[in-house]
């Protein structure tokens, strides 16, 4: 009888689902999976901490459009990568977390990082699975790939108590099972009534979120886009999916984006929510008149309809929904009828967008000193201008400043943490996206709060020949919350929110990488051709304004339950 044992079973099977890389840090719990993985083509990227190997994964995830995979420990490498996985959940990142455990006739003995794992886990995923039998190894994985990657993309548990890895197995009861789900259901009714609905006003927007990014529907809205000459928007993973260059495209969805949004979204009388969820981003449905019409087309029915009344709700594929309603304008020929219609408004969101850019001129062009974050934002925006350039954005206003800056002329090209607001993705996000583009620019900017999180991830990117380059808005501070406090209170907590000077950029040098310190705004575009001319894993550390409050922390001043009574 031919017998082998369960961990062989996990690494034959995760390689005959293609997995190139595994992100992962090693632990005893794992080993027996490691030793396997050796004999297969997938690689075991090492992180220095567990949180940023589930932080690679999510990004590796969000750019490739397929289940990624991490993997961890027991106990603390397990707690340590939850940050990790809440926030894949909100950025609807297909990644599967493998964790080892105890052996299952160790539990409630007091055994080396043993602790209760699914419990803890289980309100964070789409489904939190324990395998108990090694035969059925194969079965697990095939349904953690076809749970994370199907439908609403999310992230899976796995978990694998270290005996049923070491258990021998006999292979004539193995199911080896590789099931792929690639179906594309589309409403084709309420698609002509979507058209109808379209046909009725007069100042349509449309907001396309991470769903078209995920549906791979770029090509389906910017048909759908050109052919009705509706104004579009763009969210979360949706960003450039329609690029911010395009004479239709007004940018991100975000109101405090200089530009249309704002003025667009508070005027509008029909809005296509298509793929993205309605959520603090948009005040929570309220920044849209009361007497609006909404469309709200998503793969995820429980999306529908939150946060505000849905005239038109719409389960189905975006890529699918976009290219039936494109066919829907052809068979009725009310395309150049429908461009003819909303021109008026079109121009009218032009002038928005004139308007709000020109009320922020004076950020982008100012040459104070200590350096303007916005300044910072403008001339790594001028600089990283090809399509295929990769921006990472990290920290609370150095994201805020980006976010509202950043030109993405194509889909996948930029990230940052999105909803689930966690600082510390960046270098992690960096370096996956380095991984996955070699041959691509890849820049980070981040804050000097949130770089210190996961900062030995400088040593990842230079021991695995990754050179990324990562531009530190360096205000001293944990600058959100100084300026939400100082708003709220009057005066800031300085035990809580003080970091002083340091200077990142030589640490970095003494890791082997290349450093830069910029004090003022004209240095800023020649130490950015210096890094990448480095071909070195990079840092520019830059001194910027303390005292510029950003509106992301206007906004956390006076959001909800944050607010004093």
């Amino acid at each position: 009888m031919d017998r082998i044992i369960g961990a062989q079973l996990a690494a034959e099977a995760l390689s005959d689902r293609g997995v190139d890389y595994i992100f992962s840090l090693s632990g005893g719990h794992i080993t027996p999976i490691y030793q396997y993985l050796e004999r297969t083509n997938i690689t075991i990227f090492d992180t220095r901490h567990e949180q940023a190997a589930v932080f690679m994964a999510e990004a590796w995830g969000r750019l490739n459009r397929k289940p990624a995979v991490a993997m961890v420990t027991a106990g603390p490498g397990f707690t340590n990568a939850l940050t990790g996985i809440a926030s894949a959940r909100l950025s609807n990142a297909p990644v599967i977390l493998i964790a080892g455990c105890v052996g299952l006739e160790s539990k409630e003995r007091l055994d080396l990082q043993d602790m209760d794992q699914l419990p803890v886990i289980e309100p964070m995923v789409k489904k939190a699975l324990v395998c108990g039998t090694p035969e059925r190894i194969p079965e697990y994985i095939d349904m953690a790939f076809r749970i994370a990657g199907g439908g609403r993309p999310g992230p899976v548990y796995l978990e694998l108590p270290c005996d049923i890895l070491n258990a021998g197995v006999d292979t004539a009861k193995v199911k080896k099972m590789k099931t792929v789900v690639d179906s594309k259901p589309v409403d084709r009714k309420n698609a002509r009534n979507a058209i109808d609905m379209i046909t009725e006003a007069k100042k349509p927007v449309i907001i396309a979120g991470s769903g078209a990014w995920y549906a791979d529907a770029a090509e389906e809205l910017v048909e759908f886009v050109e052919k009705t000459g509706i104004p579009a928007f763009t969210a979360g993973a949706g960003r450039g999916v329609i690029p911010d260059t395009h004479p239709l495209c007004f940018g991100s969805s975000l109101a405090i984006r200089p530009g249309a949004a704002m003025m667009s979204l508070m005027t509008t009388d029909l809005v296509l929510f298509l793929g993205n969820r309605l959520s603090l981003f948009y005040i929570f449905g309220d920044i849209f008149p009361s007497s609006a019409k909404f469309i709200q087309v998503d793969i995820a029915p429980e999306e529908i309809g939150r946060n505000r009344h849905v005239d038109l709700g719409i389960l189905s594929d975006l890529k699918a929904f976009l290219a039936e309603m494109n066919q829907v304008l052809e068979e009725r020929n009310i395309a150049g009828s429908l461009q003819d219609e909303f021109r008026p408004w079109v121009e009218n969101v032009r002038q928005y967008e004139k308007e709000g850019k020109k009320q922020a001129e004076e950020m982008w062009n100012s040459s104070s000193v200590p350096i303007h974050p916005m300044r910072l934002a403008r001339e790594i925006n001028d600089f990283m201008d090809r399509e295929d350039d990769i921006v990472v954005a990290d920290g609370g206003d150095t994201t805020t400043w980006t976010g509202m800056t950043r030109t993405v002329r194509a889909g996948g090209r930029y990230l940052d943490y999105g909803l689930y607001g966690s600082l510390a993705v960046g270098i992690p996000y960096a370096n996956a996206a380095k991984l996955r583009y070699p041959d691509k620019r890849v820049l980070l900017v981040t804050g000097d709060g949130s770089v210190g999180f996961n900062f030995m991830e400088f040593h990842t990117s230079i021991r695995k020949g990754l050179p990324i380059v990562v531009v530190i808005a360096n205000d001293h501070a944990w600058g959100m919350i100084m300026h939400s406090q100082r708003l709220r209170i009057g005066h800031s907590i300085d035990d809580g929110t003080e970091l002083g000077w340091v200077d990142y950029h030589k640490m970095v040098e003494a890791l082997g990488g290349f450093g830069a310190l910029v004090e003022r705004p004209e240095d800023i575009r020649p130490a950015l051709e210096a890094a990448f001319a480095s071909e070195k894993t990079a840092c520019i550390n830059v001194s910027v304004d303390q005292s510029i409050i950003s509106p992301g922390s206007i906004a956390l001043a006076n959001l909800g339950g944050y607010k004093a009574g």
